[in-house]
């Protein structure tokens, strides 16, 4: 790695902005909530005062802090705008490098458990998207996916990476599968979870559909019915949104565990129960020490004005391998295959869209088999 690019990077939050965190949440002010809802208008009163009160005096910063840096992590900037991952060698010679992109309201955070187990076959790059974390704040407009994708391929060429995987879930999905189209002479395959797939206008998309099928084109029109708030304000005026996520800790807590609650596996009751309370914190806490809780937001507006976001694009054609969480996920095949070239489809019997932190073992099963065949 040149030193002049690629700069070490340490994760040294100052004792002052860890007790002015515990001061903020100590000093909330509490909203009422309308009786007998549970999760139906958002994040029950009495189950946030109870992670906040954790978040101030149970939860160790400094254990996580220290895990964190555990992993050997790195800057290094494109276009003005830092990016920051974790880069763990493998001891195997054969190893493939493998970059790993997570899905908002996430970091590289999602991937704590299976950096580890990875590492035994892949070069792990494990990284914060632009705008998230230490790879935030934005300094400048216009970083839609296909310049994410761009970036990344910078990324890995100046680690020396001529031919590498990606992995990527939800968000993090679609730039794997965009890094694909844009250097397909690099990419040797794109693994994805968390994807989510469209119909188009022909009516011939509905034909034959298999039950499930129909149930996950069901979940997805729910989602767009019911659940896409968050989207709709971070894809109009993220801008108005960061100053109450920014000073509230509690806010920022609100708006993150909501989604942990909703994408992870419904058999979880609350978000720790599927991906454990301190990596829950852990994530949050990155977003409340980085300020970058409006710059994350940000991603979703420059989707929503990207006019080549959506676009039909050639169909890919790298190997793409798709791990579909039965519980949540609402990729449907023949949708998947008619925008890349699927060659790996799985069902697991458990998990949702983190599924790196609600079932890793199932998830690094997943991406051996997959980058194993190839």
């Amino acid at each position: 790695m040149s030193g002049i690019e690629v700069r070490p990077f340490r994760i040294e939050i100052s004792q002052g902005d860890v007790d002015d965190l515990r001061e903020r949440l100590r000093r909330t002010r509490w909203s009422g909530e309308i009786p007998g809802q549970g999760w139906s208008r958002g994040v029950p009163v009495d189950y946030l005062r109870e992670l906040a009160a954790y978040w101030a005096d149970g939860f160790d910063w400094r254990a996580a802090e220290a895990r964190l840096n555990a992993f050997p992590q790195f800057l290094t900037e494109v276009d003005g705008q830092d990016i920051h991952f974790a880069h763990v060698r493998s001891e195997n010679p054969d190893a493939t490098p493998l970059l790993l992109l997570h899905d908002w309201p996430a970091s590289f955070v999602q991937f704590v458990e299976v950096i580890e187990p990875l590492s035994r076959d892949f070069h792990v790059i494990a990284a914060n998207t632009p705008g998230v974390a230490f790879s935030g704040p934005l300094t400048a407009p216009g970083w839609s996916t296909g310049k994410i994708a761009g970036a990344f391929v910078e990324v890995m060429a100046r680690l020396g990476y001529e031919r590498y995987g990606v992995q990527g879930a939800g968000g993090g999905a679609w730039i794997a599968v965009e890094m694909g189209r844009q250097a397909p002479e690099s990419v040797l395959g794109a693994h994805v979870n968390g994807l989510v797939t469209f119909p188009s206008d022909d009516p011939a998309d509905f034909a034959g559909l298999t039950e499930a099928e129909q149930g996950r084109l069901a979940r997805l029109q729910h989602f767009r019915d019911d659940m896409m708030g968050f989207n709709v304000i971070q894809s109009t005026r993220p801008q108005t949104l960061a100053y109450g996520l920014h000073d509230s800790p509690v806010g920022q807590l609100a708006w993150i565990a909501e989604k942990f609650k909703e994408w992870t596996d419904p058999a979880a009751d609350l978000p720790e129960d599927a991906v454990g309370r301190d990596n829950l914190l852990t994530n949050v806490s990155l977003y409340w020490f980085t300020g970058t809780a409006g710059s994350s937001a940000n991603l979703y507006y420059e989707m929503a004005h990207d006019p080549s976001a959506y676009a039909p694009k050639e169909r890919g054609t790298v190997p793409t391998g798709v791990a579909v969480a039965l519980p949540t996920d609402v990729a449907i095949r023949r949708f998947a295959e008619r925008d890349s070239n699927v060659v790996h489809w799985s069902e697991l019997e458990r998990g949702g869209n983190f599924l790196p932190l609600e079932q890793p073992a199932a998830f690094v099963e997943d991406v051996r088999a997959f980058f194993g065949a190839l």
